[in-house]
């Protein structure tokens, strides 16, 4: 499945000013989130998204293997056609394997997480990971371990599953998935100085657990300003920063 939008009007500028970021989901569900989230950050950019549901049954089954990883190749292919600025991964299971065949698809991939990654760590401490499906833990705790040892803060992180309440999102109970996540953050934040919620499905929680005085991050946001900011930097030439490198960095 692909979906496009293109910007009602074009405000000081012409039509090439209009940037345009692609979008690689697993759930249809995360296309009006993003689509919403892309139009707060930047109301004139253009916005293209592919869904295949089937990556993330896949890499949940048998973990990312070489068919996985061809077929997210093919889906960061098809949103090259759209001549996108910058494609962002927005599952978190496969969106790190989806920025290192950047090179191969010929787009600046940024993983959806990267950005919460490297807040997360920023003042050390103990990082809580939140996730609903096993086969995000891993990545998500390669990813803050690499961007701790980078930012050299020392942070520690532990993985905090809350693996039964992916049945509610399978059977489209949203508000079930959200009320189970948020009980499971308020069980974790008293062991914890900040709280991942690893997985985009996530992130109405925060808003739900916004009493705790422990910092409750989630990935949607963060993601598409750094995929505004990154794409604007392109535009303006060569020594724009890649999405893999650290805010502040180049």
């Amino acid at each position: 499945m692909c979906d496009g939008r293109r910007p009602a009007g074009v405000r000081g500028g012409s039509l090439s000013d209009v940037i345009t970021i692609g979008f690689l989901h697993t759930s249809p569900v995360h296309v009006p989130t993003f689509r919403e989230l892309l139009a707060d950050a930047d109301p004139g950019a253009r916005d293209v998204h592919v869904v295949d549901e089937q990556l993330l049954a896949d890499a949940r089954a048998r973990g990312v293997d070489a068919g996985v990883e061809a077929r997210v190749l093919e889906r960061l292919r098809e949103l090259g056609g759209h001549r996108p600025d910058v494609v962002v991964c927005t599952c978190s299971t496969v969106s790190g394997h989806a920025e290192q065949l950047a090179g191969q698809a010929r787009l600046p991939v940024l993983r959806i997480d990267r950005p919460m990654a490297e807040e997360a760590v920023a003042g050390g401490g103990r990082v809580a990971v939140v996730a609903a499906v096993a086969s995000t833990l891993g990545p998500t705790r390669q990813l803050l371990e690499e961007c701790a040892a980078a930012a050299g803060t020392g942070a520690e992180i532990v993985e905090a599953p809350c693996l039964d309440a992916w049945a509610a999102f399978e059977a489209g109970d949203q508000a079930g998935y959200l009320e189970r996540i948020a009980r499971h953050v308020r069980e974790v934040a008293g062991r914890a100085d900040v709280v991942v919620l690893a997985q985009a499905s996530m992130a109405a929680v925060a808003d739900l657990v916004r009493d705790l005085d422990t910092p409750v991050l989630s990935s949607p946001r963060p993601a598409v300003v750094r995929a505004v900011d990154l794409a604007r930097a392109t535009r303006r030439g060569p020594g724009a920063p890649r999405p893999g490198d650290r805010a502040g960095t180049s």
